[in-house]
């Protein structure tokens, strides 16, 4: 790494240092400060947000619409500042903010060294379920796709390890988890399923939140070569700081699925979860920019 990069994360560091000096109930002022200048200054992706909403819920007023925004950008501005303050926050601590329902399931299909797949959505902080291996004594990853910022790849990386999961980069998935699976190791393997496919890439389209939406099928591909079971994670805002994380099965074996019926069923339960609590969802993701070619009629 350069050494621009470096001094980048370094600062990063000495920026959470700071942080942690602070418990994380004042750090909510200042994320109430950013929600002022992002949502009414800024207007950080106000267009996408609006326009994703509306057409996600054509039933609701301009009003409605307009209060789930509003409430979304707190949660974006609250989820800014969590994921800061995760990077020094103690085992206790966290331990304390996230709790685990549904543990036992997860843990079954582990120790028969069976490979499990957690299905998961951007949804309320995401990053938080990054320290679940403090419950458990076995080998956890998490799906991602490198930051194009070297210094912010570094510091995602670094503080999604911190607890004992293993950050594993998207083409490098298949070739690791095959070769764990080949030597006997237990793993489960956390994949975001709710973003929007490269358009060379789409094998799949579905209604989602309304709308014709292409799907990723890489999660499933992978399942079902593994004979993974695949489990749901569903993420509670309790209160402020506060979340609970609930494992739910949605196959138990992948190789017995129809194809795309991982796929579906995935996102028919990200989809339920948002509907719970639309404002905790990620809205300024551009998740609908492809839209499905029809054939020419004539």
């Amino acid at each position: 790494m350069d050494l621009r990069a470096k001094t980048g994360y370094y600062l990063l560091r000495a920026f959470t240092w700071m942080i942690q000096l602070f418990p994380l109930r004042f750090h909510y002022i200042l994320s109430d400060f950013i929600f002022l200048l992002v949502y009414y200054l800024v207007r950080y992706r106000r267009k996408v947000v609006y326009t994703n909403l509306t057409n996600s819920f054509p039933e609701k007023s301009k009003k409605e619409i307009s209060l789930i925004a509003r409430k979304f950008y707190r949660q974006f501005c609250d989820s800014f500042i969590e994921t800061l303050y995760f990077d020094r926050i103690s085992e206790k601590e966290i331990k304390k903010r996230l709790t685990l329902l549904n543990q036992e399931i997860l843990e079954k299909f582990l120790a028969e060294r069976r490979p499990v797949i957690l299905a998961l959505g951007h949804y309320n902080n995401w990053e938080w379920n990054c320290s679940w291996p403090l419950n458990s004594k076995y080998k956890g990853y998490v799906i991602y796709k490198k930051l194009t910022n070297k210094s912010f790849d570094l510091f995602y990386y670094n503080m999604r390890s911190r607890f004992g999961i293993v950050p594993l980069e998207r083409a490098d998935t298949y070739r690791k988890l095959i070769a764990d699976q080949n030597n006997g190791q237990a793993f489960a393997s956390a994949f975001l399923m709710d973003q929007t496919p490269r358009k060379h890439e789409i094998q799949y389209w579905t209604t989602f939140l309304n709308q014709d939406t292409p799907v990723l099928t890489g999660t499933e591909k992978v399942a079902r070569k593994l004979d993974a079971a695949v489990l749901f994670c569903l993420v509670r805002k309790l209160k402020r700081g506060y979340n609970q994380l609930e494992f739910s099965v949605i196959v138990e074996h992948a190789k017995d699925t129809q194809p795309f019926e991982i796929t579906e069923k995935a996102t028919r339960l990200i989809e339920d979860m948002i509907l719970q609590r639309p404002e905790l969802w990620l809205w300024s993701h551009k998740r609908w920019k492809h839209r499905r070619e029809r054939p020419s009629e004539g």
